[in-house]
């Protein structure tokens, strides 16, 4: 498929292919250039962020609690 770069470098993921990777608005991808053949290569960057609401004072322990969960899930 054909996309256009417009002024500011972008190019729009046509819709086909975003399906097919599950690739959301507000999602991340990795873009990699593969020299041997100068071809850009886009994969989604599956990655669960934590977040904490600071609606409130975080402590210590909240922030060591978020940490401890965020490397458990990544495991």
């Amino acid at each position: 498929m054909k996309v256009k770069v417009t002024r500011n470098f972008q190019v729009t993921i046509p819709s086909e292919i975003r399906e097919k990777l599950g690739i959301k608005e507000g999602d991340y991808v990795e873009v990699t250039l593969d020299e041997s053949n100068g071809a850009i290569i886009i994969k989604p960057y599956k990655r669960k962020w934590t977040t904490i609401r600071l609606n409130k004072k975080v402590s210590q322990e909240d922030i060591d609690k978020a940490v401890e969960e965020a490397l458990n899930d990544s495991s």
